[in-house]
């Protein structure tokens, strides 16, 4: 399975973007995806997930209400609506995948950066 994501950018704080992640190979093993993003000088953390078939959705807290997470459970494409960034929200964000029933984020696509100005 390759990942590949897209749609960062620059945006002013209370603005929108639309993150999208586009899964190709063997796309049938994807158990779930999600969204994970890495600020500056910390650590990889999670932001939202998809469980396919299910229609399971997970988020943090801190995301809750402004964004959203969708995708199309045929062609994998997830996507992630940022709605009313905040400067905290500043990270490469990536998109990754569980699959071959690891129960595991094991593949991962680039990141896609997202910047948030004050």
């Amino acid at each position: 399975v390759q990942l590949q994501a897209f749609g960062g950018g620059l945006v002013q704080a209370g603005g929108s973007l639309r993150l999208s992640c586009a899964a190709s190979g063997s796309t049938d093993s994807i158990y779930r995806q999600g969204w994970f993003r890495q600020a500056p000088g910390k650590e990889r953390e999670f932001v939202a997930s998809l469980i396919w078939g299910d229609n399971y959705i997970a988020y943090i807290p801190s995301v809750k209400g402004r964004f959203t997470i969708s995708g199309d459970d045929a062609k994998k494409t997830l996507d992630l609506q940022m709605n009313s960034l905040k400067p905290e929200d500043t990270a490469l964000y990536y998109c990754g995948a569980d699959t071959g029933g690891t129960r595991a984020y094991n593949t991962w696509g680039q990141g896609t950066l997202v910047t948030v100005s004050s």
